[in-house]
């Protein structure tokens, strides 16, 4: 029986950062039941995820593939899907 693929969607986030928190509430709530893995990172925790998303943070990834950034942008999204 095959098992149906799960997506991997990454938020870059910073710490005390209100629009990091509010995109980590809204992709959760987008999520709901559907398969996803969803991983929360802290863009300060290396110097490549710094340099490459330190000013645009929260950032979305969806398996890899930059998605949105600053807010959750739903229909960017589901295009990605």
């Amino acid at each position: 029986m095959n098992q149906p693929l799960t997506r991997h969607l990454i938020i870059y986030v910073r710490q005390d950062c209100h629009l990091c928190e509010d995109m980590v509430d809204d992709v959760r709530r987008w999520c709901g039941n559907k398969a996803f893995r969803l991983d929360i990172r802290d863009v300060d925790d290396s110097c490549e995820t710094r340099r490459r998303y330190g000013t645009k943070v929260p950032v979305l990834l969806l398996d890899g593939v930059e998605i949105c950034c600053y807010y959750l942008n739903p229909h960017a999204l589901e295009a990605a899907l």
